[in-house]
């Protein structure tokens, strides 16, 4: 990743991590750098490609127009840097994108809506809104490479008490009512969450075999609903027997996983409270981007996940479904 800040844009690091906290405050500066990020020193129409495209200002003042505004010489059509992306159509301001990413990216247990609405000085269903597509921003790519070498899997259960009159028994353990998270940890590199409808045996092979690449090496607890995965996996599966209180064994554990469930769960409890079961998917592409991109700085953690908004759309109504 760092070295595709620089070199996809011919930029120095310096250059895009030092206008964030300006942009923050300041529309053109948020504009601008949004600019770079996406076209960096060659701006290019969104439409046909060209790269003859010029910025539209206003007769008098010679200043930039007010919507930031692009023409493109080839196909005559007007642009800006927002068509394409998951802030297309907004009309809130860049630099309340810009802050809302930057603590979206750098809280490693996620960020209320309400705080982005009293610091952002907007209605609390914007920064909804807001919060909404920035997480879909960081949504895996549909060809994301699997995960290999050491993978560990585990499952886990979030979600809270139900409320009267929802129709749910509350119960504990597994069959709860709280919702089923399945997560596959690659030891020093990316994991991959999701919500599943159940943790059989079915459904949790199912989930590994999409997941992780066929060569790895499996970890996982003394689960039944992991048996017989060596036959799925070249590199055979170990298990670690917590039933018998044993946690490690050499290089066999599930910690990995654990540790990232123990994020989740303090940021869906600390920072969010309650977390719907149709929305927690959105909320797991948040914990696993900055899981998976930990090994950034802050600066550049915003950078990537500012990237990553291209060639993304989220309409109203895709939000809020």
């Amino acid at each position: 990743m760092k070295n595709e800040l620089t070199d996809r844009h011919n930029l120095s690091k310096s250059e895009v991590v030092e206008a964030i906290p300006l942009a923050c405050s300041d529309e053109l500066a948020a504009v601008e750098m949004f600019e770079q990020l996406r076209w960096g020193k060659t701006p290019a129409c969104v439409h046909c490609g060209s790269v003859t495209v010029y910025k539209m200002t206003d007769a008098k003042s010679g200043a930039r127009s007010k919507r930031y505004l692009w023409r493109c010489r080839d196909c005559k059509k007007q642009f800006t840097v927002r068509i394409g992306t998951v802030y297309e159509e907004s009309r809130l301001d860049l630099r309340h994108w810009a802050y809302a990413f930057w603590r979206a990216a750098t809280s490693k247990k996620g960020v209320a809506a309400l705080e982005i609405m009293r610091h952002c000085q907007i209605s609390y269903k914007s920064a909804l809104f807001l919060m909404n597509r920035i997480r879909f921003a960081m949504s895996p790519e549909t060809e994301t490479p699997k995960l290999s070498g050491i993978v560990e899997a585990d499952e886990t259960y979030i979600g809270g008490k139900p409320r009267p009159g929802d129709g749910i028994e509350h119960k504990a353990g597994r069959g709860t009512s709280k919702t089923p998270v399945f997560s596959a940890v690659e030891r020093g590199g990316r994991k991959h969450s999701r919500v599943v409808a159940n943790v059989t045996s079915k459904t949790l092979r199912e989930a590994l075999r999409e997941l992780v690449d066929s060569k790895a090496r499996i970890i996982t607890d003394d689960y039944q609903a992991y048996t017989k995965l060596a036959n799925h996996f070249e590199g055979g599966h170990d298990t670690v027997s917590h039933s018998a209180r044993e946690y490690v064994r050499g290089d066999v554990h599930t910690n990995t996983a654990e540790s990232s469930f123990a994020l989740i769960k303090r940021g869906i409890h600390g920072i969010y409270h309650n977390v719907s079961r149709e929305y927690l998917h959105r909320y797991l592409w948040q914990f696993d981007f900055v899981w998976n991109n930990r090994g950034l700085n802050d600066g550049e953690r915003i950078v990537a996940a500012i990237m990553a908004a291209e060639g993304k759309r989220l309409t109203y109504q895709q939000a809020i479904a």
